[in-house]
């Protein structure tokens, strides 16, 4: 079954480099049919002819928006939810199976995970439960690894993050997304001290395309390997542009001037 991983890894991740352009999709539960994410289909051919290598989303959206251009892009599954809404939107729970994973055609699947939420251990039992199930199946699995809850006072201190990322690994992730420490040297050690390898969530509107494309490029740097970055791209004026200029960061070399220049100017 490992070999399954193997041939699914590669559908999602850039053969040459290792490294993959994912494009998350799941906001429309924990915050509704935000801008972007409402004409599905357009928004997915545009990731995709902006060369990212997978998309992100819930169950039931893939039957809206997953694959109405000729370009090919990998589908990962998101198995877990919450909502902005309730009490304890720190608190996610399983909402979907591996084998749904797999009558949907996905190519992986990805679970959230808050190191320091209350609910902290129904998570970490699910993901453990799911990783076995992704290795009985031959399915990659994706783990979100924040450090989110009442006792953690900035979930982007390098030492929370480093914890929450190794968590994801202990537990199974084939990749694990985390957040971006705010500089190559302490992400260095996020990096380093997780193993499995890492990519990068975009995390609120940015100001600027320089500043996203500069997160991406000392990431990389960093030995990150890509990028799972939602609404600065599908929120983005230039959707496919955005999506281009990421991905020439992460899989062709650019750097963020050549990049800028060839794709948002």
């Amino acid at each position: 079954m490992m070999f399954g991983k193997s041939v699914r890894l590669e559908r999602i991740v850039d053969r040459n480099t290792g490294n993959c352009v994912i494009v998350p999709m799941d906001h429309g539960i924990s915050i509704g049919p935000v801008a972007g994410l409402v004409d599905m289909k357009k928004t997915v051919d545009d990731v995709a002819n902006g060369g990212a290598t997978a998309v992100l989303m819930h169950k039931g959206l893939i039957r809206y928006s997953y694959r109405s251009s000729g370009h090919d892009i990998g589908l990962i599954m998101h198995l877990s939810a919450s909502t902005d809404l309730g009490v304890t939107s720190n608190s996610k729970v399983l909402v979907a199976t591996v084998e749904e994973a797999i009558k949907a055609g996905a190519d992986a699947v990805s679970v959230h995970l808050n190191v320091g939420a209350e609910t902290e251990g129904e998570m970490l039992a699910d993901i453990g439960r799911i990783a076995k199930e992704c290795n009985d199946w031959g399915m990659p699995l994706l783990v979100m690894a924040y450090a989110r809850g009442p006792k953690i006072q900035n979930s982007y201190d390098p030492v929370a993050v480093a914890h929450a990322a190794r968590v994801a690994t202990e537990l199974g992730a084939d990749i694990v997304k985390c957040s971006y420490t705010g500089d190559p040297d302490s992400f260095r050690e996020v990096v380093k001290g997780a193993l499995a390898p890492i990519v990068i969530a975009g995390g609120p509107k940015m100001n600027s395309d320089r500043e996203i494309l500069q997160m991406v490029y000392d990431s990389i740097q960093a030995g990150g390997h890509g990028v799972s970055i939602g609404r600065n791209v599908f929120q983005h004026s230039n959707v496919e542009g955005m999506t281009r200029a990421i991905s020439d960061i992460v899989l062709h070399g650019y750097d963020v001037e050549e990049s800028m220049k060839k794709n948002l100017s």
